[in-house]
């Protein structure tokens, strides 16, 4: 009889691991301790619910290392991107989804399939015997993450991690706000429209970065030393890093033209994404923020267009536990110390939604593989997946090891295409032909060893 394989956390990555494991023909239990046991972020007990941004980011597979780790999940009959694809909302080049009939997608499809069941309880302890996968994300509970952090002793690192406001859409002053995206960007007139535009004069923008500077935020607890994800970072930090930040940052002007004063150039924008299909919420792009909720409220009420703003969800920020797994972990994703575990998604530190789900992925075919007495390669590193599960088990140094989102830095070069800005383009559309062909070459050989 096969055995069973365990999953503890089902968001992102644990979603991705029961539907590739139960697809290959291996029962799975889900061990989500919502709703029974809240975190600070999750609002439901979904599974695969979104907590940050809901963006998945560039949908671009021939130019950009995310779309075309993407294509590759698409390709692996991926769970996480089927759901994100059934609830696509306007995004510009992104890809952006609804996020509560996502989730509630994602726990439909995982509850009605004949090999997944799912057990609400919280796991505190590191299982001595069986097949395990921990996926339990940045908000990995206390008891175990001390399980975790004992068995794996200074080994277990830290950093926080931000989340966005998200705003009421009849609650903004379209009078001061337009919709358009960057350049015009996207092939349809939604799509060309698909972000809510804020602008600000210098004068504005001084006075914003002085009241952000100013505010009240949220103090660490003695003893938390960790840093901050330069992916995730607050406003604030952006800000204190020099005022000129934030205009090349998440609010530079660039590719936008204000319809109220066509003939202005705003000094610095604000941008808002819709959040959900109805449109009726929208996020504030790139504005992760530790305010405390009062000066948040007042401070981003500092907005053009957002003076009279209702907020669905402020902003906060929280503790994300994630392994130096170079050390820990081996190339087939266990726990060196304990091989009937293994990791994945943001834990095993990878960063962002998709590469969380990527690493699900893996992790899931892996183990399945094992309990069916068949053993998976890891994906060339040529692929995105493989350049992402090669970095985090033995690329990265494990000496300086922090989270890391999908680059094409972290690929073999093509031969002949080597560095410099000129033909990038051509480079970019080599590595992702070259990833497509091999991934596709995996993907054969892996439901071989499977079957």
């Amino acid at each position: 009889m096969t055995e069973t394989i365990h999953i503890v956390g089902g968001g992102m990555a644990g979603s991705e691991a029961a539907w590739q494991a139960a697809e290959m023909g291996v029962d799975v239990v889900i061990h989500e301790m919502r709703p029974k046991v809240a975190t600070f972020a999750h609002k439901t007990g979904n599974l695969g619910e979104m907590v940050c941004s809901n963006s998945f980011r560039s949908d671009d597979s021939e130019q950009n290392a995310v779309g075309l780790l993407h294509w590759e999940m698409r390709a692996a009959n991926g769970l996480i991107m089927s759901a994100a694809d059934a609830h696509r909302l306007p995004a510009g080049g992104a890809l952006a989804v609804d996020r509560d009939p996502f989730a509630e997608t994602v726990t439909a499809r995982l509850r009605a399939h004949p090999r997944i069941s799912v057990c609400s309880e919280e796991i505190t302890a590191l299982p001595d015997s069986g097949t395990w996968i921990l996926a339990t994300g940045p908000l990995t509970s206390a008891g175990l993450g001390a399980a975790i952090q004992a068995e794996t002793g200074r080994e277990a690192l830290a950093f926080f991690d931000a989340i966005a406001p998200i705003v009421y859409f009849d609650s903004i002053d379209m009078s001061k706000a337009w919709m358009q995206s960057r350049y015009d960007k996207g092939e349809t007139e939604e799509e060309r429209t698909a972000y809510l535009n804020c602008p600000m004069t210098k004068d504005q923008y001084e006075a914003f970065i002085d009241a952000l500077l100013a505010a009240d935020k949220t103090e660490f607890h003695e003893g938390e030393t960790a840093g901050y994800f330069d992916g995730c970072l607050p406003i604030e930090v952006m800000a204190e890093r020099g005022r000129e930040t934030l205009r090349h940052g998440p609010m530079k002007p660039v590719g936008l033209t204000n319809p109220h004063q066509p003939d202005i150039k705003a000094h610095a924008v604000v941008q808002l994404r819709r959040d959900n299909a109805l449109g009726t919420l929208f996020n504030i792009v790139g504005f992760q923020t530790k305010m405390k909720y009062g000066a948040q409220a007042d401070v981003l009420r500092m907005i053009p267009g957002l003076q009279n703003a209702r907020f669905a969800r402020l902003g906060g920020i929280h503790r994300n536990t994630f392994l130096n797994s170079p050390r820990l972990l081996d190339d087939r994703m266990r726990l060196k110390s304990r091989p009937n575990i293994r990791f994945a998604g943001q834990i095993t530190g990878v960063e962002g939604y998709v590469e969380s789900a990527a690493m699900g992925l893996l992790a899931g075919r892996m183990a399945a593989a094992e309990c069916l007495g068949q053993d998976i390669a890891p994906p060339p590193p040529t692929t995105a997946t493989g350049a992402l599960i090669t970095h985090i088990t033995g690329g990265a140094d494990a000496r300086t090891f922090q989270p890391m989102n999908v680059n094409f830095g972290l690929f073999p070069p093509v031969d002949g295409l080597r560095g410099g800005r000129r033909g990038r383009k051509d480079r970019y559309k080599a590595y992702t032909d070259r990833a497509k062909a091999d991934w596709q070459g995996w993907l054969r050989h892996s439901a071989l060893d499977a079957a």
